[in-house]
């Protein structure tokens, strides 16, 4: 029996999204120590969701339909006004939404007053063309997990509660690895989860959005590998404080062996 729907939510932030880049593409080469070099992030996670730099999964010619697992992507279209979420769980029933992952990322990115809206259009198996308007997804939802659980729920609703072993409603089901980059006081009102919180205050150009200097970038990334070392100072239930985040990290994780992921 299917025990949990495992989540990986990324936040929006800028030029700080290397952060969390850094510490996914470490534990990813972790873990392709423990399961061989062929182990992908994706192969952990029922659903990957990212807001704004969060969404940058993959880019290139690859369509929505094709991702190794399911995504959910929110945007904000300026001419509908409303948003806009790109979702595997519902490419099929909205083909029109079926884009490359080249344009959706660039879409949820394109923060406003620093980037225009990005355009694109696409065409559905009756040849219908639909045009795209998108800005930055933060406009929408720059918390992203509460969109992939309802996203997830929706799914279960139209495929039955067999389908997940579970009902749209039974939320603490759901193991949700987020990482965010927000204010500590954000954080305490944020729901719980499986997030993981160290000494990550950033100051100077390290806590801009926009400061894209090969000097910053590196700085960067070395905050990102010095937050792996830190020791988890608030999780969920269940798991302790004091070790490592990286520890914590691949203790959430061990769920692969017993609960494999849901297509």
């Amino acid at each position: 029996m299917r025990n949990q729907i495992t989540v990986l939510s990324i936040d929006g932030g800028g030029i700080r999204g290397i952060i969390p880049g850094t510490m996914l593409a470490f534990l990813e080469s972790e873990l392709q120590k423990l399961d061989g070099a062929d182990a992908r992030l994706a192969d952990y996670f029922d659903v990957i969701s990212g807001t704004s730099t969060g969404g940058l999964e993959k880019l290139g010619n690859t369509q929505l339909h094709q991702t190794l697992t399911n995504i959910v992507i929110p945007t904000f279209d300026i001419k509908r006004l409303q948003p806009t979420i790109f979702s595997t769980y519902n490419v099929k029933n909205n083909p029109s939404t079926d884009a490359l992952l080249s344009d959706i990322c660039i879409g949820t990115s394109a923060a406003p007053t620093y980037l225009p809206a990005h355009y694109f259009e696409t065409k559905d198996p009756s040849g219908k063309v639909r045009d795209f308007n998108l800005i930055d997804g933060g406009v929408a939802a720059n918390n992203p997990t509460l969109v992939a659980i309802s996203e997830v729920s929706k799914a279960i609703n139209r495929r039955g509660p067999d389908s997940y072993r579970m009902n749209p409603m039974e939320y603490g089901r759901f193991l949700v690895l987020s990482l965010a980059l927000v204010q500590q006081n954000q954080k305490k009102s944020m729901m719980q989860k499986k997030q993981l919180n160290g000494d990550d205050t950033l100051t100077g150009t390290l806590s801009s959005v926009d400061v894209a200097t090969k000097e910053n970038l590196e700085n960067l990334v070395k905050v990102g590998e010095e937050l792996l070392k830190k020791q988890v100072s608030r999780v969920g239930l269940n798991y302790s404080r004091g070790k490592s985040i990286f520890a914590t990290l691949s203790q959430l994780l061990e769920i692969k062996a017993t609960t494999p992921r849901h297509d």
